[in-house]
């Protein structure tokens, strides 16, 4: 028994300067961070939809402060949703084409403008 509390107290005594350094470095890059009730926060980390049913609870870590951009805006009453609150898609315009030769084959790409979207969100 006193044998392996020694061979513990030995490698607890090895990990110490690992795990002391580990943490100087952490607590270099860490910050106060404090939120105010109603602060809108984008979450750091994107969760899939199959993920919707987790707990809604983060780190506050996780967390970034949203500042107020008017280019986030999507205007309501421009996209007709339906019942199950999808959309269509129409194109607008084709913007730009050109074609990709590789080795043994041609790609051909196409710029396309569509209805819901701004000229930033040319797919």
């Amino acid at each position: 028994m006193a044998e392996t509390e020694d061979k513990v107290r030995l490698i607890r005594d090895r990990l110490k300067p690992t795990s002391d350094r580990q943490k100087s470095y952490a607590d270099l890059k860490s910050r106060e961070i404090e939120y105010e009730v109603e602060d809108h926060v984008f979450l750091k980390l994107g969760l899939p939809p199959k993920l919707d049913r987790i707990l809604n609870i983060f780190l506050v870590s996780m967390l970034r402060l949203y500042r107020s951009d008017p280019s986030h805006v999507i205007p309501v009453e421009e996209i007709e949703l339906r019942l199950d609150l999808s959309f269509e898609e129409e194109l607008i315009q084709i913007l730009d084409h050109e074609v990709n030769i590789l080795r043994r084959k041609s790609i051909p790409l196409v710029k396309l403008l569509w209805q819901n979207h701004g000229s930033k969100k040319v797919t």
